[in-house]
């Protein structure tokens, strides 16, 4: 058995192609994410598939309400806008794995 602990993971990415991680692998990157009521967010885009599991909370997103229980999958190039209504806690299960995959809107 490998044992780690969450605060020693970078951002709550804790399975991906990356260092530190619990499993590495290119095919899938495991995360948990806590956002706070109103935290800022940038408009952004991945060029893979990210799943999302909204465990706690409600939210906003590309201009749909979400509440906790709900899960929503953001496709490719597909420009996401969150907007944290509550404290939100998430699951995040991106495919492929990328560390370099994530896009600010409006960025140069």
């Amino acid at each position: 058995m490998i044992l780690g602990r969450m605060e020693d993971m970078v951002g709550g990415w804790f399975v991906g192609d990356f260092e530190p991680s619990m499993f590495r692998s290119k095919d899938f990157e495991v995360c948990y994410k806590e956002h706070k009521k109103g935290e800022q967010w940038d408009s952004h885009y991945h060029t893979g598939t990210e799943i999302n599991y909204l465990i706690r909370g409600r939210m906003t997103i590309n201009g749909r309400e979400l509440n906790k229980g709900d899960l929503f999958l953001i496709e490719p190039y597909e420009v996401a806008s969150p907007v944290f209504l509550e404290d939100c806690e998430l699951i995040v299960v991106k495919t492929p794995s990328n560390v370099n995959d994530k896009f600010i809107v409006g960025e140069e």
